[in-house]
């Protein structure tokens, strides 16, 4: 679940940097990912919680792993995800390189 809230928080912001600037895109590409990521992860939190009421002991376990799991999950994929970005695109890295495309030259110079 980690791994699918990255991938589509970086395909969000993919999508707005076709003809915004980064610093706009990741907002919007944030914005936009947080509703889908929380959406996902919501679904098997509840099924974590059925889990948990109705099914004897090994299995509750396994219930009470999953939902700290994707609580943890949740929260870094949001925060700390945003954070690493936000450290990472004023440094000068390669942000073409970064997420994965090439835009018109004209959108490269007002970033």
């Amino acid at each position: 679940m980690a791994v699918d809230a990255n991938v589509v928080i970086f395909e969000r912001i993919k999508q707005e940097a076709r003809d915004k600037t980064y610093q706009s895109a990741i907002q919007a590409g944030f914005k936009r990912a947080v509703v889908t990521v929380i959406d996902s992860n919501v679904t098997t939190i509840l099924s974590a919680i059925v889990l948990w009421i109705l099914c004897p002991g090994a299995i509750k376990g396994f219930a009470i792993t999953l939902l700290i799991g994707i609580v943890l999950s949740m929260l870094t994929s949001i925060f700390v995800t945003r954070w690493l970005i936000n450290v990472i695109i004023p440094l000068g890295t390669d942000k073409e390189k970064l997420f994965g495309l090439k835009k018109d030259p004209e959108v490269i110079e007002n970033a």
